[in-house]
C-alpha cells in the first residue's frame, strides 16, 4: 500500500497562543475549517464538524478528541463509522503540533494517519489521500490567510 500519511507543515505570522485558539476554538475553527463546528477541546470529548458544498446535502462528520497539551498538540480521530466510538482500528487521526518560532512566528504542522489499519479498499484509501492531501493544502492556505489579512484578522 502507498504511504497513507497526509501531512502539511504551515509558517504562521501569529503567537503560539493566537494560532492554538484558532485550531481549538469553535468560533475560530469557522473562520477557516469547517462551516459547522460542535466541538470541546477535551481529551474523550466527542464532537461533530459539517462541510457545507454548494448543491451538496452537509456532510457531518462525528470526532473524538484525543490529546490537549496546549499550546503545543491537538489531536482527534475522525472519519470512524457513524455512531461508533472512535479507535485507532476504526478512524484516522489528526494531530495539530505546534511550535513557536519567535514571539511573533509559529509552525503549525498538520498529520492525518491511520489509513493502514482501515479496512478499506485500496482505490478507496488512494481515493481519500488524494482528497485530503487537497483538502489540507486547502485548509491550510485559509488558515495561513487569517493572519496575514492583517492584525483584526485573527483577533
Amino acid at each position: 500500500m502507498t504511504d497513507g500519511t497526509i501531512e502539511r507543515s504551515i509558517a504562521i505570522d501569529a503567537p503560539i497562543d493566537v494560532v492554538w485558539r484558532t485550531i481549538t476554538e469553535p468560533e475560530q475553527i469557522r473562520r477557516w475549517f469547517s462551516d459547522g463546528v460542535d466541538l470541546k477541546a477535551t481529551p474523550g470529548a466527542v464532537g461533530t464538524l459539517t462541510f457545507r458544498a454548494e448543491n451538496v446535502d452537509p456532510y457531518v462528520v462525528e470526532i473524538t478528541v484525543v490529546d490537549v497539551e496546549a499550546p503545543h498538540v491537538f489531536s482527534f480521530r475522525w472519519v470512524g463509522p457513524q455512531g461508533v466510538p472512535a479507535t485507532s482500528e476504526n478512524s484516522m487521526l489528526v494531530t495539530f503540533r505546534l511550535t513557536a518560532d519567535s514571539k511573533a512566528r509559529t509552525t503549525l504542522h498538520v498529520s492525518e494517519t491511520g489509513l493502514e489499519d482501515l479496512p478499506w479498499p485500496e482505490g478507496e484509501k488512494l481515493i481519500y489521500i488524494k482528497d485530503h492531501r487537497t483538502g489540507w493544502t486547502k485548509q491550510g492556505d485559509r488558515l495561513q490567510a487569517l493572519f496575514t489579512a492583517g492584525p483584526s484578522a485573527s483577533a
